[in-house]
């Protein structure tokens, strides 16, 4: 099963950063296949999925762009080792914008909790 580490930019809303992020990217040769930016006041979240990791790494810290890296790869490798299926997922942020919220549907949920319910969620 494929997985994805997804690229989390932590900033100021304001304008220009978005196409920041993309000009560096782009710049670099880096693909963005996915991103998510809701709408915030102060500090948002970017989160991004690329085509090239290691190129977007490379290039948001040449720019000196500070960002971290998600935990969707962490879960999806989990799961992935007890041979459990994800089938369908998407994230969204919380109502207080501090946390994410994965949904995943599973092929066997039972077994998935079980395999994630001793992990630290806070963490991924």
């Amino acid at each position: 099963m494929p997985t994805t580490t997804q690229l989390l930019i932590s900033g100021q809303s304001r304008p220009g950063v978005i196409a920041q992020v993309a000009s560096v990217l782009g710049e670099a040769g880096v693909n963005i296949k996915a991103f998510s930016a809701p709408e915030v006041t102060g500090t948002g979240k970017l989160r991004l999925l690329v085509a090239d990791l290691d190129g977007a790494r490379s290039a948001l810290k040449a720019a000196k762009i500070r960002f971290s890296e998600g935990a969707l790869k962490e879960v999806a490798d989990l799961l992935t080792k007890a041979r459990i299926n994800i089938k369908c997922g998407y994230c969204t942020p919380s109502r207080e914008g501090k946390r994410a919220i994965v949904v995943l549907t599973v092929s066997n949920i039972e077994k998935a909790l079980n395999v994630l319910r001793d992990q630290s969620l806070d963490e991924f």
